[in-house]
């Protein structure tokens, strides 16, 4: 039998025959009772499409349990797959999911988080339907393909200048001519060492000493993809910086005794405060990097020495300012 029920500005259907429970969620009582009506025929007629009697929300679960817990991001895959667990598409049955439900997911979300946020849940959540698609058999489309996604917003150009890196490594206590003993001096370490490597946050965390190859110039990388493997340049400061570190050397944990990027961006927020510096994330210093390495590095150099396999994305990072470009022309 079919119950209708209020929730809030939506009306849920709840649809219990032959051992078979669906439900729905829809903006009007109307739509609602003929769904379930639809629905209860389709149950009576053994028409459901062989689609399991599952929600989005179970969908989403096997998703986290088997997908996301594989993958190095896989704690925001997990935060960002709980907030949608707290939306109404995850009581929406796939026997029933369309671009109507995703449509609305999308339109609530951008009422309190940015197109960006919205963009990088459409693209878990479409690759969590893709594979209910083609390897659980648990849809008939992906209904996020049928969809307009947010348009991208404009990327980051933000550069960080020498004055608020001075006034950051002050704020972290990170001294150029002692051996940094603390992890928030080693933040600041890391920070240096990022604006000179171009290595994002994860790798400098990361990143072991049998990987360090100091009298030839070079470390490693290690991940599961080629551009993530791959031999990073060392200039003299990266050197020295390196040779700094190994006045803290411990056994068995890496370079910069940093235990995870949630504590390097932790402390690298709670420095930024102190220094009173707004609009900078730790990221901000790859486009730093890069702007530079950029006037040492031809272009294939450079994509290679920075992990990037498409040389579009170095325009993404290059941020050089035209006033300093027109210096060079002098």
């Amino acid at each position: 039998m079919a119950t209708v029920k209020k929730r809030g500005q939506s009306w849920r259907a709840i649809v219990r025959r032959k051992g078979i429970c669906k439900t729905g969620t829809f903006s009007t009582k109307g739509e609602a009772s003929a769904w379930a009506a639809k629905t209860e025929t389709e149950i009576l007629e053994g028409n459901s499409g062989g689609i399991p009697d599952k929600t989005f929300g179970d969908l989403l679960t096997k998703y986290g349990d088997e997908i996301s817990i594989t993958k190095r991001g896989k704690r925001w895959e997990v935060m960002r797959i709980a907030l949608v667990q707290r939306d109404d598409l995850a009581s929406v049955a796939l026997s029933d999911l369309n671009a109507t439900h995703v449509v609305g997911w999308r339109d609530r979300r951008l009422k309190v988080v940015t197109a960006a946020s919205v963009r990088r849940e459409w693209n878990l959540l479409s690759h969590a339907c893709n594979l209910a698609l083609k390897e659980w058999k648990w849809l008939k489309e992906n209904p996020f393909s049928e969809v307009r996604r947010p348009p991208p917003a404009e990327a980051r150009d933000r550069r960080i200048t020498e004055d608020e890196i001075e006034r950051l490594l002050f704020a972290l206590g990170y001294g150029y001519d002692s051996p940094p003993r603390t992890t928030t001096s080693r933040v600041g370490a890391a920070l240096l060492f990022a604006i000179e490597t171009a290595m994002r946050a994860g790798e400098i965390v990361g990143l072991q000493w049998e990987d360090v190859f100091v009298n030839d110039y070079y470390l490693k990388t290690s991940g599961k993809t080629l551009a993530a493997k791959r031999q990073v340049p060392l200039s003299p400061e990266a050197i020295r910086i390196l040779n700094q570190l190994e006045g803290v050397k411990a056994d068995g944990e890496s370079v910069f005794r940093i235990s995870s990027t949630q504590t390097l961006d932790a402390l690298f927020r709670k420095a930024k405060g102190k220094a009173v510096i707004t609009d900078l994330h730790f990221h901000d210093s790859r486009h730093e990097a890069i702007t530079r390495l950029a006037r040492k590095f031809d272009v294939l150099a450079l994509a290679r020495a920075v992990g990037h396999r498409d040389l579009r994305m170095l325009q993404v990072y290059y941020n050089e300012s035209a006033t300093d470009l027109a210096k060079r022309l002098q």
